[in-house]
């Protein structure tokens, strides 16, 4: 995690806790020629226009004061979306029993990719049911895990 990320983090949290929201997550990244500063946030029932907006401004403000950033760059504060990957113990814990998808840096039985239950995460291990079978992988080895959308 860089200073900034670190830094947004920290500044972000007063707002989250007064309004019972999670942060899922920060990142700070260059795509093309822009910087972007995006905070992903969430809360039960699901992250609102409103919310975003009401965030952003709170974070907005905090960061001119610090001004952390030499460069010009895009803050966007948003909902990680229903499909998000999971990163945190929290994410994992809300999606036991869930269909989930790991996807892998490595092949392991010459498949990059598995799909079945998440049935356990310990934080270097993650467990799912894959052809009614358990199947467990090392944290090291995984690139992603999402959930499986089903229509």
């Amino acid at each position: 995690m860089s200073k900034i990320e670190q830094l947004t983090r920290d500044l972000v949290m007063p707002i989250l806790e007064k309004n019972n929201f999670e942060l899922v997550d920060v990142e700070y990244k260059k795509e093309g020629s822009h910087w972007y500063l995006r905070v992903y946030i969430d809360k039960e029932g699901g992250i609102t226009l409103d919310d975003c907006q009401l965030v952003s401004e709170y974070l907005s403000d905090r960061l001119d004061e610090v001004d952390p950033i030499e460069h010009s760059y895009i803050l966007e504060v948003s909902s990680p979306g229903i499909d998000r990957p999971l990163k945190t113990p929290r994410d994992f814990e809300k999606h036991i029993g869930a269909e989930v998808e790991v996807s892998l840096y490595a092949p392991v039985d010459k498949k990059k990719k598995f799909e079945g239950e998440l049935l356990e995460f310990t934080g270097d291990k993650v467990c799912i049911l894959y052809n009614g079978a358990r199947k467990e992988f090392d944290m090291k080895n995984v690139s992603l895990v999402k959930p499986v959308i089903k229509f």
